[in-house]
């Protein structure tokens, strides 16, 4: 099950910085998870330091 990243990001980048797959980029006010590069892995989870990604 692939992550999502909620309305709560910051765009501070540090989830894109610690992604092994390349599935997160900076979208449109947020950062964005593409769905078919996540492999469920959790590394953007730990990172993240106002806890807005989930799983889908």
């Amino acid at each position: 099950m692939a992550h999502a990243i909620n309305d709560e990001c910051i765009s501070c980048g540090s989830c894109e910085a610690v992604c092994p797959e390349g599935a997160i980029s900076e979208g449109e006010g947020k950062y964005v998870i593409d769905s078919s590069l996540c492999t469920d892995c959790g590394s953007c989870v730990e990172v993240c330091p106002v806890e807005a990604i989930h799983p889908q």
